[in-house]
């Protein structure tokens, strides 16, 4: 699934009624220290007559939404209904959309690449953060009084965006700082827990090892590790004690943790492409489609071509 540019993004926005000049940064600053922008939400539905379209893919941009009105958000293979409201992280890593139930939303949203925000972070990868870390909690329920918090940081934004000030970029980039850190702290606790034993440091490597694999973009890309001893051995530990930090840190093995992952790549593969069964089991590393068939149906309960109907209806 192929990264969508920023400018599609822009392309499909609808124009908003007396937008003020400046929104978007000039070309050559993006070149120079990223790109950056906020959003109104509820001045962006005004442009449609109906609910905006949004396809479920991967966009070549990082944007954090503060949601109000009921609406579904589905990235990878899970779907979240929004009753009221809700901060949600969206990574490029991870294909996504969102579907508003009417165009009685209000809220904001920013997009950043990851050139924007590392200054501020000390040049920490943005995917090893646990708000845009793959497989963690991306949709957060807020309370009343954190959502007016969240309102607070992003009106913020979008006032200093548009102004003369000569520094404007460094406020931005800590306001968005400040906004990461507010996701965080809401972040159910698992996810706050810091790496500070030596099991779950590796705990931590072992994931990170695993999900570097992914996106699968072509039918030609191989999945490289595909075995527990095949990941202890890039991790240099035994695979025994590999599987028992697993185990004592997770409470589930190497294996399953393995065939959860390549189960869940096998599910957006079939409803988000149009590869063969054959080129996926293929790309998964399975030695032959029978066998893929027989693990994927182990896994979800249906057969890959059943899985691949229902999810087209």
């Amino acid at each position: 699934m192929p990264l969508k540019p920023l400018e599609e993004l822009y392309a499909k926005l609808p124009p908003v009624a007396g937008a003020t000049p400046g929104t978007f940064l000039p070309p050559g600053i993006q070149r120079e220290i990223g790109h950056f922008n906020v959003f109104n939400v509820a001045d962006l539905m005004l442009g449609y007559r109906s609910r905006p379209p949004m396809v479920f893919d991967r966009r070549a941009f990082y944007k954090i939404s503060l949601i109000r009105g009921r609406s579904r958000v589905e990235y990878a293979d899970q779907v979240v209904e929004v009753e009221q409201n809700a901060l949600w992280f969206a990574s490029h890593r991870v294909p996504y959309r969102w579907l508003p139930h009417d165009l009685a939303q209000t809220g904001y949203f920013c997009i950043f690449t990851d050139d924007f925000l590392r200054p501020a972070q000390g040049r920490v990868a943005l995917d090893e953060l646990p708000v845009f870390r793959p497989g963690g909690c991306p949709v957060l329920h807020v309370s009343e009084a954190d959502y007016a918090a969240i309102e607070g940081i992003f009106e913020k934004m979008q006032q200093e965006i548009t102004s003369g000030y000569a520094h404007k970029y460094d406020l931005l980039h800590a306001y968005l700082v400040e906004l990461v850190h507010f996701g965080q702290k809401l972040q159910p606790a698992p996810a706050q827990a810091l790496a500070h034993t030596a099991a779950t440091r590796l705990a931590a490597q072992f994931a990170d090892l695993l999900e570097r694999q992914f996106p699968l973009e072509t039918p030609q890309q191989r999945l490289r590790l595909r075995t527990a001893r095949a990941c202890a051995d890039s991790l240099a530990v035994h695979v025994n004690h590999l599987n028992r930090v697993l185990k004592e840190t997770t409470g589930r093995t190497t294996t399953a943790l393995l065939s959860g992952r390549v189960a869940q790549e096998a599910r957006l593969l079939l409803k988000q492409t149009s590869w063969t069964v054959s080129e996926i089991a293929d790309s998964l590393g399975f030695a032959d489609v029978a066998h893929f068939c027989h693990f994927f149906k182990r896994q979800t309960g249906l057969a890959p071509g059943d899985f691949r109907s229902v999810a087209i209806v």
